[in-house]
């Protein structure tokens, strides 16, 4: 029995975003079934030890667009952990251009982890992150930051970072910290390519990010450089199921198929080579269920950031080199840049 468990519920493939490096491609009209939530979430609930935490996420497409599949998702995991005697945390992640009523009344609940879908100045979210028919989100996506700042609502935004938008970067964490955005994530487009080149500019560009991430503490955050500090101040961070990757976590596709994480669905193909076995419906819980091996590259055994670094993501290192168990070459380097980055803003 797990004490935390995570499961993702990917509610619909559909999305009114055609970004272009999107790497979930589900078919556009798939819709989660009623049945395959609720058994995933009896399944969840029937892996937690007493007194457990179920992680409940839910992700797409864009899951707004189906805000009362969600909304009655919600209630009926509240419903089943209440009556277990368990726990209940909530995270949504959308792309923030869905506000009808009833998806802002899940952005605003005060006990969901939410994050937005921004890459920064609207020039640079614009370059990738266009509507169905071509036009930019940016204006409808920074208005949707400015109405949950000014409704006190707690949330993070997430910057997709690539080669082409690198150098944007700073100045797009300055622009959302203009806005009121208290927590940023940075995320690496890890499906991209990255020349040595593009990692050179990555290690400078991180610096300059680390100087913003100083400057605004204690009231903000930036995602790479808080896990560094708290590892390089050895302050005990809050137990999370995130990266048990398929063993006390666990994502179910529209069709119900599982897999380890909720990046790795993609066309949800049914011969995908990351998909776990058995389907949402078969089974009563998650126990039996197993995710990949640890990472076991030669390299991180005899560097001396192996504790520091976060190249356990198997997800990621699945999504690079193709093993689960090895990173390549940008995720050490970024890791290596953060650290060394970190380290240098604490230090002055």
């Amino acid at each position: 029995m797990y004490p935390r468990f995570g499961l993702t519920l990917t509610v619909t493939g559909a999305c009114n975003l055609r970004c272009s490096y999107c790497y979930a491609r589900t078919t556009p009209d798939s819709a989660m079934p009623r049945e395959i939530g609720c058994t995933a979430i009896d399944r969840a609930v029937a892996s937690l030890a007493p007194g457990g935490t179920l992680e409940l996420g839910f992700f797409g497409g864009e899951p707004l667009l189906r805000a009362d599949f969600v909304q009655a998702m919600m209630d009926y995991a509240q419903a089943r952990t209440e009556a277990a005697g368990m726990a209940l945390a909530l995270s949504l992640t959308t792309n923030g251009t869905v506000t009808t009523p009833p998806a802002w009344a899940i952005m605003t609940r005060p006990d969901l982890s939410l994050a937005v879908s921004c890459d920064g100045l609207p020039e640079t979210h614009d370059r990738h992150r266009r509507f169905a028919n071509g036009d930019g989100s940016a204006t409808t996506v920074v208005e949707t930051i400015q109405r949950l700042v000014g409704a006190g609502k707690d949330f993070q935004v997430v910057m997709v970072v690539r080669p082409d938008t690198l150098d944007a970067l700073p100045a797009g964490i300055r622009f959302l910290r203009e806005l009121g955005v208290r927590h940023i994530d940075p995320s690496l487009d890890l499906w991209t390519q990255w020349t040595a080149d593009d990692m050179a500019a990555l290690e400078r560009v991180v610096g300059c990010c680390a100087e913003l991430w100083r400057a605004g503490l204690p009231d903000a955050s930036i995602g790479w450089f808080d896990e560094k500090a708290a590892k390089l101040a050895r302050v005990p961070t809050t137990p999370t199921a995130r990266c048990s990757f398929g063993h006390g976590e666990v994502a179910v596709a529209p069709s119900g198929r599982l897999y380890p994480c909720e990046r790795l669905i993609g066309d949800d193909a049914v011969d995908h080579p990351m998909a776990m076995s058995g389907h949402a419906l078969d089974g009563d819980d998650f126990l039996r269920d197993s995710g990949a091996g640890q990472r076991c590259a030669d390299a991180c055994q005899a560097c001396a950031m192996e504790t520091m670094c976060n190249t356990f993501c198997r997800c990621s290192n699945y999504v690079r080199t193709g093993d689960v168990r090895r990173p390549d070459r940008l995720l050490c380097v970024w890791n290596q840049a953060c650290l060394e980055a970190t380290a240098k803003a604490m230090n002055g």
